[in-house]
């Protein structure tokens, strides 16, 4: 059985795909499916930022081919686990579940780090120092979630 891990952000433009790709990277492809999506629809079909693609290519992962999407009702059916960003996104996905199970799935990607932030920051606004600490925390979690899988 595939476990299937889904990795939420607002635009899946920055945060997300970096998350995805993360967790992919530590993870056998074969026991381990991970997605991404946002809770906004502004971007569906784009790529990732270049400012995230650049970020992940520095460290050796190339997530150029992702396609942002948005998050569906549906994806509660499809994933074993929703992990998002910040506290926003999370309001966002909560409100959609449709019953504790879904409710259930839902968590903040930084509660699977040991660490005192819990929310991670979004970058789209920032400059590149931005999308280089964002990437160490998704790390961190990522780190922690694949030791858990």
């Amino acid at each position: 059985m595939i476990y299937h891990v889904l990795m939420v952000c607002l635009g899946n433009i920055c945060r997300s795909p970096l998350a995805e790709g993360l967790l992919q990277s530590k993870v056998n492809p074969e026991k381990v499916f991970v997605d991404s999506a946002g809770t906004g629809g502004f971007h569906v079909g784009d790529a990732p930022d270049p400012r995230s693609i650049a970020v992940a290519r520095k460290y050796g992962l190339n997530i150029e081919k992702q396609r942002c999407r948005k998050f569906q009702i549906p994806d509660f059916q499809n994933f074993d686990v929703i992990y998002v960003m910040d506290k926003t996104n999370y309001d966002t996905v909560i409100a959609l579940a449709q019953n504790d199970t879904d409710t259930q799935k839902v968590k903040l990607l930084l509660e699977e780090a040991d660490l005192l932030e819990k929310q991670v920051p979004d970058p789209y606004y920032d400059e590149e120092d931005g999308f280089e600490q964002v990437y160490h925390l998704i790390d961190l979690a990522c780190d922690a979630i694949a030791k858990k899988l």
